[in-house]
């Protein structure tokens, strides 16, 4: 370049300079982005030059992009699956994107210009689920990319999804409309089993129903009766408020229909699995006969003038809520059609100053409960600072503001909590603010466990090290809250443990998917969140960061079904094949470990 075009250089440069003055005054916690980064090496560029340059800048490339291309197939017979939807999921959202694509004709798809990291590969279409190994449903795949890098030859497999269809009848014969069919599997979180409702659908006006999209494997059916408006109304009449106020009994038991499981019983412990398998239309029809029922009677006491209270029945075992309590002037309620099971039964103030409440657990098993008392109470305040020991973990200051504290009953009621929660003004989520400060307000009485989580997604080397309250430092136990206010300092510390390694199969071979998971000892089980869990990628890779000092069982498994490993049962199966892991605080371990074939019978 001669002097003469020197000025046109320089001018170009002037502009550059100042779109790089407003791109680089940003917050100082934002992340650089590539424009600002690429802005940043010229400027370097520039600075480096002499005054009469001969020869121009040249920019810094962007960072190579990568691009993955592959197939959609029907599983079995490979047959190829046009119009399934291609999801690319960033692991950190912070510096990775997301992106979509959908397959062709033959079945076929490609996505270039990826910013290289880590990322959950999903396939989707309507009528199928992404197949796994041996069968098993598969929630996708991890895959890590590199700059530049061509991922070709991507094969995902789909199955065709499951149905149960069938009819409820009554007695006669004739069709229940509005009747709910959930298909149930059992899962098992917090130290406790559950029942949870993969499918539901109500009847029609003709009794039939239809569930599909359901995975292949074993499943429990119930069905749960229309809502019996005849009772109610019947419950409600004068004749049975001057029967209850004259505290008679009825001459004759109550009868309705009940919750019936397949193949036919009101019993839980007497209900059958049925087993799916890919593309089943399961018949299963349901006849429903009266059987006397069970009532949950009681009082609200203390309820303030003008105010009214409400009742709420959640089943431990499902995530179900009953709010069709009957309830009265002067406090008393009745709920009827109870079936035997383990429950919470919990009692909100309307309409008063502050919210109010009061949550029991309650076992019903073959009579009628009675004469129980509830007394609401006014829900405490939980305020405190978050502080951090280390303050960085190599990327810069940690930002309180990116992340989120939550509580989790330690008592097992996270369903009650979360049916609390609606409309009563406490949320279990507490942000924390830029200067470490957080709270809750409207705290039910019960026991809880801090949970610290992050806003966006992406590996983290943090942990919560202790909870200080009272004047006491706290490692494992929970916090016991009963009204009034409660002050905690929490310290988190940034130098958590890492593990990282390769899972392998019995010859060597690396392992893709394999399902990896870091147990705590037997005394934390009950912890959901001392587990860390994570998913090898194409190479076999995993990595586990922001582990707590402790001593674990170390779980690398060809696949697993759901959160099985959150059941001891299920962890029994397998302790002897586990790798015993003792982590510091700040510890970093490198470990080969052979994948754990799973059988049908330990899920």
């Amino acid at each position: 370049m001669g002097l003469a075009g020197f000025p046109h250089t320089i001018e170009k440069l002037a502009d550059s300079l100042r779109l790089a003055g407003s791109l680089l005054t940003s917050p100082p916690n934002q992340t650089m982005n590539p424009t600002r980064a690429a802005i940043l090496s010229l400027l370097m560029s520039v600075a480096a030059l002499p005054c009469a340059a001969q020869t121009p800048a040249i920019p810094s490339q962007p960072a190579a992009r990568a691009t993955i291309a592959g197939i959609v197939v029907k599983d079995p017979g490979s047959e190829p699956v046009k119009k399934a939807v291609i999801e690319l999921i960033a692991e950190n959202q912070q510096g990775g994107e997301n992106y979509t694509s959908v397959t062709n004709v033959d079945g076929s798809f490609r996505i270039e210009g990826i910013v290289p990291g880590r990322y959950h590969l999903f396939a989707e279409r309507t009528g199928y689920l992404e197949a796994g190994k041996n069968g098993s449903r598969s929630h996708g795949r991890i895959l890590t990319l590199a700059g530049g890098q061509e991922l070709k030859d991507i094969q995902i497999h789909l199955a065709a999804a499951a149905v149960v269809t069938g009819r409820v009848t009554d007695e006669d014969g004739d069709p229940l409309q509005n009747a709910e069919v959930s298909v149930l599997r059992r899962s098992f979180s917090s130290g406790h089993a559950h029942w949870q409702q993969v499918g539901s659908e109500r009847t029609n006006d003709l009794g039939e129903y239809r569930i599909a999209g359901l995975a292949a494997g074993s499943y429990y059916v119930s069905v749960n009766p229309p809502p019996d408006f005849k009772s109610l109304l019947d419950a409600g009449s004068p004749a049975a408020s001057e029967r209850q106020n004259a505290g008679d009994r009825p001459e004759k038991a109550p009868t309705s229909y009940q919750t019936t499981y397949y193949p036919g019983t009101a019993d839980r412990s007497q209900a059958e699995m049925i087993q799916l398998h890919a593309g089943d239309d399961f018949p299963l029809d349901f006849s429903l006969a009266p059987s006397p029922t069970l009532t949950i009677q009681g009082s609200v006491m203390n309820v303030p003038p003008r105010a009214s209270a409400t009742i709420m029945l959640e089943s431990n075992d499902f995530n179900t809520v009953f709010n069709d309590a009957e309830i009265h002037k002067d406090g008393s309620f009745v709920i009827r059609d109870v079936s035997p099971g383990a429950y919470t039964i919990i009692a909100t103030i309307d309409d008063a100053a502050v919210p109010m409440t009061a949550r029991q657990p309650l076992q019903v098993v073959s009579n009628n409960v009675e004469g129980l008392r509830l007394t609401p109470q006014t829900g405490a305040t939980v305020r405190g600072r978050l502080r951090f020991e280390g303050a960085t973990n190599g990327t810069g200051r940690v930002d309180p503001q990116q992340m989120f504290l939550a509580l989790r009953s330690a008592d097992g009621e996270d369903d009650a909590l979360t049916a609390f929660s609606i409309g009563n003004g406490f949320s279990p989520l507490a942000r924390i603010a830029s200067d470490g400060t957080f709270q809750w307000t409207n705290v039910p009485p019960g026991n809880y466990y801090i949970r610290l989580g992050r806003e966006q997604n992406g590996n983290a080397d943090y942990f919560l090290k202790s909870i200080i309250t009272g004047g006491r430092a706290s490692e494992d136990s929970a916090i016991s809250v009963n009204g009034g206010l409660a002050v905690l300092d929490l310290v988190a510390d940034t130098n958590g443990g890492m593990v990282e390694g390769v899972v392998t199969d019995s010859k060597g071979e690396p392992v893709a998917d394999a399902v990896i998971v870091a147990a705590p000892e037997l005394r934390l089980r009950s912890r959901i969140d001392r587990f860390h869990k994570t998913v090898s990628d194409q190479y076999g890779r995993f990595s586990l960061r922001g582990i707590a000092p402790g001593q674990y069982s170390l779980f690398a498994w060809d696949n697993v079904d759901g959160d099985a490993y959150y059941d001891p049962d299920f962890l029994k199966n397998y302790e002897e094949q586990a790798s015993s892991l003792r982590v510091s605080e700040g510890d970093h371990t490198s470990v080969q470990l052979q994948a754990i074939p799973t059988t049908d019978d330990s899920h």
